[in-house]
């Protein structure tokens, strides 16, 4: 074997010794997301993201991870089951008080998401006081824009939880029944849902009376043991392929309401002392259990 030959033969021996140790670094994180329940809704809204992240970051391999809500999520992190975890901001509070060191990682931006406090255009109620005595539907409990922001805009206005109203939790479509009768007088919502209900309930023309300040939005967390090299990675990748992976993720109906937002990698804990204000307006001073379990 001339010496050309051997310096082949030895490049190939090289190469084929190192794939091995390069498929290695291809790091896997399994990925869940607090209020989507079951394997098959799981990779069926987050399938698309998953493809693309993969082909636009080749070092990490994302495993979705399927969760029963948000308690589910929590405990997953917690006893090392799930590195990274899509999350409210509500949720958020709780996974921070729980685990300390939980790391936020990027911001999945919510375009128009603040809370409302909704009644008949043609009612009686007119402006925040009016409410005093009255019943008044919050949506999900422990929800950042269906309670905790429709109370926080109803303390802003002078009104105390569980003092000056009565608060009863229906689902929208019993609550717009309910106040179509006169047996609710206000429904806290997001603009969401105001809009689903004038497409769905025409005949019902509402009025909103007061809207809250700008909710934080969504973000993913990791787990306290994620290397910051990963994390670092992981916020590079929104920074660099926004497009794209909001493309992927806007590809299901159901994710439309990050539809016209964007990622943002620069988030701190700092950003959701106002989620843990309205906790405190609900009278909840601990934050380390979800509301209502």
């Amino acid at each position: 074997m001339n010496r050309r030959d051997l310096l082949v033969a030895l490049a190939a021996t090289t190469a084929l010794a190192a794939a091995p140790a390069l498929a290695q670094t291809r790091q896997r994180l399994r990925f869940a997301v607090t209020d989507v329940d079951g394997a098959e809704n799981l990779q069926r809204e987050f399938g698309p993201f998953k493809a693309a992240f993969e082909r636009l970051v080749p070092g990490i391999e994302v495993a979705l991870f399927p969760v029963s809500g948000r308690t589910a999520a929590v405990e997953a992190m917690n006893a090392g089951q799930v590195e990274l975890v899509l999350t409210g901001p509500a949720e958020y509070v709780v996974f921070r008080a729980r685990m300390p060191n939980v790391q936020p990682v990027v911001v999945w931006q919510r375009p128009d998401y603040f809370s409302q406090i909704v009644v008949r255009a043609d009612g009686p109620i007119r402006q925040i006081s009016d409410l005093r005595g009255r019943r008044i539907s919050f949506g999900e409990i422990g929800s950042t824009s269906q309670h905790l922001g429709p109370a926080q805009i109803l303390l802003d206005g002078g009104l105390t939880y569980g003092r000056d109203y009565e608060a009863v939790f229906l689902r929208r479509n019993v609550a717009v029944e309910a106040l179509r009768r006169g047996d609710l007088a206000a429904i806290g919502m997001n603009l969401t849902h105001i809009q689903q209900i004038r497409r769905a309930v025409p005949d019902i023309k509402l009025a909103v009376i007061a809207r809250g300040r700008d909710l934080p939005d969504d973000l993913i967390i990791a787990a306290p043991g994620v290397p910051a090299p990963t994390v670092e990675l992981i916020r590079r990748a929104f920074t660099d392929h926004a497009g794209p992976l909001m493309q992927a993720i806007l590809q299901v109906e159901a994710n439309a309401r990050w539809a016209g937002g964007t990622f943002f990698p620069n988030v701190s804990d700092r950003d959701y002392d106002g989620i843990r204000a309205m906790y405190r307006a609900i009278g909840v001073n601990e934050f380390t259990r979800f509301i209502g379990q």
